[in-house]
């Protein structure tokens, strides 16, 4: 009897302004290509999705605030990666959102993903969420920054972040980073070990 390959597939529910999804998307995309997995990117806004379950992270007791911190250097510092912890936070983060499902168009939704993570938190670029700096991103992807702003502008890409946001809440995402493969939900950076076991069983 022959072996059918079972497509790996990763939904990676995101929004630029958490920190730990910067430090997710470093590590979850070397894991997808060690396992051939596919990464389904899914947008969504966290504001949004903290709001409506009554959360506001920056009123944790700030011990824990502090903390956060000390931790995130350890995680950087353990990887290798540039981490900045920008000066600016949080900021708004639907234009860049946004921006993410436009490129979709060129094919270039990881890359741009990519790119707007290192400028927000490696190079310390508070205004990676407005128009000015995702324009300049576009650019240099080989898009042209009037279609790129048109196309994330129009109401349907408007619509399709909503329903993404939507769709999250229904899945049961309630922070970000999340990950879901075969209908198993994992939150967090800190969940590649169970990820990797999965993906290594597909």
């Amino acid at each position: 009897m022959k072996t059918v390959n079972k497509s790996k597939i990763i939904d990676f529910y995101w929004d630029l302004g958490s920190t730990n999804t910067y430090f997710a998307l470093k590590l979850i995309e070397p894991m997808a290509a060690k396992y051939d997995a596919t990464i389904r990117w899914h947008p969504f806004n966290l504001g949004y999705v903290f709001k409506s379950n009554d959360y506001v992270l920056m009123e944790e007791p700030s011990a824990k605030l502090k903390h956060r911190l000390v931790d995130l250097m350890r995680w950087a510092s353990k990887h290798d990666l540039p981490f900045n912890r920008p000066t600016e936070f949080p900021i708004k983060t639907a234009r860049a959102l946004r921006g993410s499902i436009a490129m979709r168009k060129w094919g270039l939704e990881a890359p741009f993903i990519r790119q707007i993570f290192a400028e927000y938190w490696e190079k310390d670029n508070g205004r990676i969420g407005d128009y000015v700096e995702l324009r300049r991103v576009s650019e240099s992807l080989g898009v042209d920054p009037d279609e790129f702003e048109r196309n994330s502008e129009s109401e349907e890409v408007r619509q399709q972040l909503i329903t993404s946001t939507n769709n999250a809440r229904e899945q049961g995402v309630f922070g970000a980073p999340f990950f879901m493969i075969e209908d198993e939900l994992y939150w967090g950076k800190d969940r590649m070990e169970f990820i990797e076991d999965q993906l290594s069983r597909i």
